[in-house]
């Protein structure tokens, strides 16, 4: 399939159930698009992030793993977290930033699971050891189960979303968090996903208020909509997939590449004069 089929109004993935979360990247036909833009070119890197460090979260598929390559290409080292069974992704992932950049970039892969508040910070230590300083915190990683009604959302899952989507953010000079499109249209079948997605909307303008003044550090958010990652196939039925970005104004699902260059662009100078903000990767919904 050419890269730009992908891109065309109407385009919806096969359906191709995986049975574990937050899904095997390798596994998807046809693959993601993490560098691959609509017009069959390559993302085009400027030096925005010369020098810095970063620590992304969730770095080994979807989007995050287009995050991690666009930050390596425009200039970063990065320390990519991940779940420990998702090793095959990670490693593919660290092989897609060697061959971009030439092997210019220092990748550290940290398989811990950030639900747990001590994993947490030993993370971050893990990644100031290897690198010395943090100059963006990419918190992208996260988990959904669809559930139809509230009667049968189990308080275990409940409390699983909030432990993966929000409490773990609470523990650079640059915070970009990874929300959803959900919390601002309220998702019937993910009460707890949407809960939890708008609770880390909130807690990025409080926290931005704090800090942007006092540290100087900006946090924004990126809220994608539809996006075609390993998620999908793995916590979707088979009519939500088959209808999976048909009903946003684009009329298919987006690309990881189409939201990784908003978490560049708030990672960087480019954005300097915005904290507290949100940006809408999401086919052209309005967000009032």
């Amino acid at each position: 399939m050419a890269p730009s089929e992908q891109y065309k109004p109407g385009f919806v993935p096969d359906f191709q159930p995986q049975n574990a979360v937050p899904g095997k990247q390798h596994k998807l036909d046809p693959e993601p698009h993490d560098r691959e833009l609509h017009d069959g070119s390559l993302y085009k890197p400027a030096g925005k992030l010369e020098g810095k460090k970063a620590f992304i979260s969730g770095g080994d598929l979807g989007i995050g793993r287009s995050v991690a390559i666009l930050f390596a290409l425009e200039g970063a080292d990065v320390s990519i977290v991940h779940l420990p069974e998702e090793e095959k992704d990670a490693h593919d992932t660290v092989q897609k930033i060697k061959e971009c950049t030439g092997g210019k970039r220092k990748v550290q892969l940290l398989p811990i699971d950030l639900t747990k508040e001590e994993n947490c910070k030993k993370a971050i230590e893990q990644h100031i050891q290897a690198f010395g300083a943090l100059d963006s915190l990419i918190l992208n990683h996260g988990t959904q189960n669809a559930v139809k009604s509230i009667v049968d959302l189990s308080s275990a899952q409940w409390h699983h979303v909030f432990d993966t989507n929000i409490h773990s953010f609470y523990l650079g000079s640059t915070i970009v968090f990874n929300a959803s499109i959900n919390p601002f249209v309220g998702h019937p079948e993910l009460v707890d996903y949407t809960s939890s997605k708008g609770a880390v909307v909130a807690f990025a303008r409080a926290l931005s208020n704090q800090l942007v003044g006092e540290k100087g550090v900006r946090v924004n958010v990126v809220c994608p909509g539809p996006i075609w990652t390993p998620l999908i196939p793995a916590t979707m039925s088979e009519s939500s997939q088959k209808s999976f970005g048909k009903n946003v104004p684009m009329q298919r699902p987006g690309q990881p590449i189409e939201c990784a260059t908003c978490f560049v662009f708030f990672a960087s100078p480019d954005s300097g004069y915005l904290s507290g903000q949100t940006l809408h990767p999401n086919g052209g919904s309005y967000m009032g």
